[in-house]
């Protein structure tokens, strides 16, 4: 029965860090591989197109885009939507591995071994969890440098728009001791003006999500200037209130005329479970307890962003561990099918109450969510649609990091047979 020495888990890690050293990320799978090799393994890496709909794998030196299996209904898809590890089809072993940086969905890598190997080994598992995390956080770290794995993660052209504001976002989910927050942008290659963002300075996790108004670069501009707002009196240590209130004034002063720009900004203390918030003309969020809607964090709100008011009341609501607040823009609830029947924020709770109770990840809540929006529109959005889902917990957080155990049979969709 195969094994997998302390030593040769040392000599493939080494391999992996002295060679990203002067690295493009095009190089990246290539030097996976050649890791893995001091393994007896090979490797074949797989990234999640912006879609989120398939994993693309990313040919020899990142220079062209590979097969790409579908999320919903393969191998590759289950490892990704549950982050955990799943066998390969076949008799041979090997494993599907989620790609993470952080709780961030990178994609899959494949594993494949040597006939004798079980995955079940423990020296095998930390072989491939210490390989697969450090791999993702090499992916994470590379990507900035060099255009090969975004891509192959493209299916079609990107509006200028559209990469401006994804040049702004945050990564798509992130977690720490108390946190788990999970966002999602759409349409994700016309999107003009909407945003979301999310930092943690100390025990305090800032939050905001943005709609600028209008469906063009005029939209984009004014969205991308609440953000730099945001962030620059965010990053002065100013308070809710005159961070919301530079903004605003900074947007009535500086951006066109009649531009505006609705939000919700909120700061959540990590210990006490406190969140403050300010609503300036946007949809109130949706409060989850137990995985079920339970009211709106209508509190009194402020006007849009940009006309110079004084007034700035800031809401509370003490959060019970393992509640989660729900942010999104109105696109989601305005979103319209073929008979032009509304999504509505009854469709809006009746989907997030089926996925909390699926007991998925965050991540794939959020996911899950956004497609049934595009869904409900034939999959063309008439306005851009914004999901953020903000946990606050104690322990959930662990939940999200990969096990190490390979899940025996899949059970939330049904698994291609070859991948």
């Amino acid at each position: 029965m195969a094994t997998v020495g302390d030593d040769r888990i040392l000599a493939a890690l080494r391999v992996l860090l002295e060679r990203v050293q002067l690295a493009t990320p095009g190089q990246i799978p290539d030097l996976l591989d050649i890791a893995a090799a001091e393994l007896g393994w090979r490797t074949a890496l797989y990234v999640v197109d912006y879609e989120q709909r398939r994993l693309v794998r990313v040919g020899t030196g990142g220079s062209r885009r590979g097969e790409a299996l579908e999320i919903a209904s393969t191998r590759a898809g289950r490892a990704f939507r549950r982050v955990e590890p799943v066998p390969i089809a076949g008799d041979s072993p090997g494993l599907w591995l989620p790609l993470l940086d952080g709780i961030h969905r990178l994609g899959v890598v494949e594993i494949t071994m040597p006939d004798g190997t079980d995955v079940r080994d423990g020296s095998v598992e930390g072989a491939y969890r210490s390989l697969i995390l450090l791999g993702g956080h090499v992916v994470a770290a590379k990507n900035a440098y060099g255009d090969a794995l975004t891509r192959a993660a493209r299916s079609r052209r990107r509006a200028v728009p559209s990469e401006l504001l994804w040049d702004l976002l945050q990564p798509l989910s992130f977690a720490c001791e108390g946190l788990v927050i999970s966002g999602v942008l759409e349409p994700c290659y016309e999107v003009a003006a909407d945003a979301f963002d999310y930092n943690v300075v100390d025990d305090v996790a800032h939050l905001a999500v943005l709609d600028g108004a209008g469906h063009d670069l005029r939209g984009t501009i004014l969205t991308a200037v609440a953000l730099a707002a945001l962030r620059n009196s965010r990053r002065q240590g100013l308070s809710l209130v005159d961070t919301v209130r530079t903004t605003d004034r900074y947007l009535a002063h500086e951006a066109p005329a009649e531009g505006f720009v609705t939000g919700a900004i909120a700061r959540l203390d990590l210990p006490t479970g406190v969140l403050s918030y300010v609503n300036a003309g946007h949809p109130a969020p949706l409060l989850l307890r137990d995985g079920d809607v339970v009211k709106e964090l209508d509190g009194p709100r402020c006007p849009v962003l940009g006309l110079a008011h004084d007034e700035i009341p800031v809401s509370e609501e003490s959060l019970h561990s393992g509640d989660c607040v729900l942010f999104y823009t109105d696109g989601i609830t305005e979103a319209r099918d073929a008979k032009g029947r509304f999504f509505g924020l009854d469709g809006l709770i009746t989907h997030v109450e089926r996925s909390m109770a699926a007991g998925l990840p965050a991540p794939e809540t959020v996911r899950r969510l956004t497609h049934d929006v595009l869904d409900h529109q034939g999959g063309i959005l008439q306005d851009d649609a914004t999901l953020v889902l903000v946990q606050w917990t104690t322990e959930e957080e662990h939940r999200f990091v990969p096990s190490t155990a390979p899940a025996r049979t899949p059970t939330d969709a049904p698994d291609d047979v070859r991948r």
